[in-house]
């Protein structure tokens, strides 16, 4: 049996769900692989009279494909969808049978008007947190338009593949054979990358809101909602919903849940956010802000947005090092989420550059994959909380480095080594490797605002009680704010007091 009881008795209640007959094509060998594979499949066509299978040869063994009988939907799985991905089968079994994906209306007609053949391809990890969401966006494309297929490919399963092509990050995306992208990418920034984007003069052409929220993370989502219900017109433009936590996986410490992971909050956060008259433009960078008679946001494409008041929360990224080859050797060995890609670096030798909490966690997750971890540490202790460098010193296959400045991440079509300075004898030392995963900690994204909002030499917006700045009408929230502690619910708090700020100066001014 490949399926637990308790998932088992979850997938009984979805499949219920499903509307019409689904064919599963299975391509197997004589591998493990592939009987695990074939058991799983008849495992599922017994749970569901509506689920029918037969074998076939497909461009990769083992391999089955998901289709409405008669009819081809384009999707395939290339090795077994469990861990992460087992929704992602879910959903395409339940989509597959006509049942309706939940996606926005506009994004259908989007998908359903893409003209031309595009064979996509996604090479995962099934520890990734990132990967089902692209596989899941694909899956829902080539279930809507029968010139889309999608192949989701465990790159466990075909290692071979992902050294030959030099994949060293998941998840990554190609189309008609030429790398696509890398990275967790919605349906919209998928549509975004295929040439459907929104037209500036659609966003221009709208009326000035009393209250517009710049960023879509968990303060800028609270800022939102927390408008919205004064009754007072309320926009979001964001570059990404849900932002810095869609790259999170655990977490312990959000206040009345014990567990939830990044993706799965920021959906809630969204699904929060629009069950509010909130209009929502997603996919646009700001650019600018400047103050007239309204503030006025030009964005990225050319669009200027006004309003009454703007409530700033475009939160923080992962810090660069900074360093010759970290740009170079992105996703081809420089990696920033140890869950998502360390299973790549299966049986390598890494480095971790970070001696902070993020940094030895990273090292200890990576530990239990990788040959060996060098973990670089720029001060003279580690930062990290003691219980997790005695469990860090415990392991065999790690060093630590202290003093160490990195100089250079080195390779030639990928990561082959790293050199950094011993900053007590001044002597260069080089360290090869195969990989180098970075974990230094956080700057906010605030460059993009010049000179006209008062910010710390850090960068982070300083605010004052009511989340005000420096401009009269112009407040900001979360990581990108001088807030000493940088917390999702303290990032909420903040969005929430923000946006009654700024309902305060409205009914003042």
């Amino acid at each position: 049996m490949i399926l637990d009881a308790d998932i088992k008795a979850q997938l009984h209640q979805y499949l219920q769900l499903m509307e019409n007959d689904v064919l599963l094509k299975v391509s197997t060998g004589t591998d493990d692989l592939s009987k695990d594979m074939l058991a799983l499949v008849d495992e599922l066509a017994t749970m569901s009279s509506k689920i029918k299978v037969e074998t076939t040869s497909l461009q990769r063994t083992p391999s089955f494909s998901v289709n409405r009988v008669g009819e081809e939907t384009g999707i395939t799985f290339a090795g077994i969808p469990l861990g992460h991905e087992f929704t992602s089968l879910v959903l395409a079994l339940l989509q597959a049978s006509g049942r309706a994906p939940k996606v926005d209306q506009k994004v259908i007609g989007q998908v359903k008007g893409i003209q031309g053949e595009y064979h996509f391809e996604t090479f995962v990890s099934l520890t990734c947190h990132n990967c089902p969401d692209v596989v899941q966006a694909l899956n829902i494309m080539s279930v809507l338009n029968p010139g889309i297929t999608h192949t989701m490919i465990d790159g466990a399963a075909f290692k071979e593949e992902v050294e030959s092509k030099n994949i060293m990050a998941v998840p990554t995306v190609f189309l008609n054979g030429e790398i696509f992208g890398s990275g967790r990418m919605t349906m919209e920034e998928i549509l975004a990358k295929m040439g459907n984007t929104t037209d500036a003069s659609e966003l221009s052409g709208k009326e000035p809101f009393d209250v517009l929220v710049v960023g879509g993370g968990p303060a800028g989502a609270s800022a939102a909602i927390y408008s919205a219900r004064k009754g007072i017109r309320t926009g979001i433009v964001a570059e990404r919903f849900g932002g810095q936590i869609m790259d999170t996986l655990g977490i312990e410490n959000f206040i009345g849940t014990k567990y939830t992971e990044g993706p799965k909050l920021a959906a809630s956060l969204e699904e929060h956010v629009k069950e509010y008259d909130v209009d929502v433009m997603n996919l646009q960078r700001a650019k600018s802000l400047e103050k007239k008679d309204f503030i006025e946001i030009e964005l990225e494409n050319g669009a200027v947005l006004k309003s009454k008041t703007v409530i700033l929360s475009t939160g923080a990224r992962w810090r660069n090092v900074g360093v010759p080859g970290e740009n170079e050797f992105k996703n081809k060995g420089v990696a920033y989420c140890p869950h998502c890609d360390g299973p790549l670096f299966e049986g390598k030798d890494i480095a971790v550059i970070g001696g902070g909490n993020s940094g030895v966690e990273a090292a200890i997750d990576l530990a239990g994959i990788v040959k060996h971890v060098t973990v670089l540490e720029f001060g003279s202790q580690l930062r990290a909380d003691s219980v997790l460098q005695d469990r860090l010193y415990s392991l065999p296959n790690v060093t630590v480095i202290k003093n160490a400045q990195t100089k250079e991440i080195t390779g030639t079509d990928k990561v082959n080594g790293i050199t950094y300075l011993d900053r007590e004898t001044e002597e260069e030392h080089h360290v090869e490797l195969q990989g180098v995963f970075i974990q230094i900690g956080l700057v906010p994204n605030t460059s993009w605002l010049g000179e006209t909002i008062k910010r710390t030499r850090m960068g982070e917006i300083v605010v004052d009680s009511h989340g005000a700045t420096n401009i009269p009408g112009v407040f900001a929230a979360g990581d990108c704010t001088n807030s000493p502690y940088k917390q999702i619910i303290i990032s909420m708090g903040s969005g929430a007091n923000a946006a009654l700020g700024a309902f305060d100066y409205l009914i003042r001014n």
